[in-house]
């Protein structure tokens, strides 16, 4: 496995492997003199149907003959691309994770400030449906 994400052209463009590259958003490396030189030498567009995407993890099913470039994609370019490739049901259960995530990040501060706040730590437990033990042990 490689450490990096792959451009590559297929022939058929009615292939679902990888995914167009525009699809996932705005990618830094798409601005890259390498990435326009090779786009160029090959004679596509980045718009180009034929252009697709995949992520370090699945580069091994990118077709023997195809041209392909390695690209870098930052943390968030890969979890985008990750997402967008996914079958639909993964798909969403990731976006539930991340959601996840962003509710719970401060988590520990929030339950600290509300107990400054003069809430009480059933109040907490009540609102917020964690544990007691967890709630007590955020606000130490």
């Amino acid at each position: 496995m490689t450490d990096d994400a792959y451009l590559f052209l297929l022939d058929d463009p009615a292939t679902q492997l990888g995914v167009p590259p525009a699809s996932v958003g705005e990618l830094a490396c798409m601005e890259t003199p390498a990435v326009r030189a090779w786009l160029d030498a090959q004679g596509v567009a980045a718009t180009s149907p034929r252009l697709r995407l995949v992520a370090p993890e699945e580069t091994a099913a990118i077709p023997e003959r195809a041209e392909r470039l390695p690209v870098p994609l930052g943390d968030e370019e890969l979890s985008r691309l990750r997402r967008h490739g996914a079958p639909g049901a993964l798909a969403d259960v990731e976006e539930q994770l991340l959601a996840y995530r962003k509710y719970t990040d401060g988590r520990d501060a929030l339950l600290g400030r509300a107990i400054a706040a003069g809430v009480s730590l059933e109040r907490i437990v009540e609102l917020t449906g964690e544990d007691p033990a967890t709630v007590a042990a955020a606000v130490r």
